[in-house]
């Protein structure tokens, strides 16, 4: 499967490209930040954002898409920012009809370091590891992006399988009514 993980910023939104599939360590197809200018309007950026967004997503053609959740954070202005490239992340998968998951950055951290307070340097650390990259992705955007990637391609996978199993329980646990029965 290939996985799209996008760490959301308005001024710079991380984007990493990774094939795999749960369990197994993956392999990078692409890593790149796309950046918008912090002085132009915000429309602009936003829209800067989605045309770079839709070219990653043409050039690459993932299977799904994974974006960092926004948290709070006490900069109310940093995560209105992040809110609204998330916003723009979301919309780029949907508009490709293709599946979209958000983790949270605590989920991310611990499916690739084994610790949801992990720092940034142990991220980037293992998603160089669990990628075997002779050096590690940088600035931290493209490392975080990578590491979405990893966390949904090791448990979104997961979650898909959990839920199919929960619709073909729900459905065969539906009383069954045959036609033309008075029971």
């Amino acid at each position: 499967m290939r996985v799209m993980g996008i760490d959301p910023g308005l001024t710079r939104c991380g984007v990493g490209v990774v094939d795999g599939r749960p369990g197994a360590p993956g392999t990078m197809v692409a890593v790149e930040v796309v950046r918008t200018d912090p002085e132009a309007p915000l429309a602009d950026r936003l829209l800067a954002l989605d045309d770079g967004l839709r070219a990653l997503l043409e050039a690459h053609e993932p299977e799904a898409v994974a974006v960092e959740r926004v948290f709070s954070q006490h900069n109310v202005a940093s995560v209105i920012g992040t809110a609204q490239a998330s916003g723009v992340a979301l919309l780029a998968g949907a508009r490709r009809g293709l599946p979209t998951e958000t983790y949270t950055p605590s989920e991310v951290k611990n499916a690739v370091c084994g610790n949801g307070t992990a720092d940034k340097r142990q991220v980037t650390a293992m998603v160089t590891r669990i990628l075997r990259l002779q050096e590690a992705p940088r600035p931290a955007d493209a490392a975080d992006a990578l590491a979405i990637a990893i966390c949904h391609l090791w448990r979104g996978g997961v979650k898909a399988r959990i839920a199919e199993a929960q619709a073909r329980t729900a459905g065969a646990s539906a009383p069954r009514i045959r036609k033309g029965s008075n029971r």
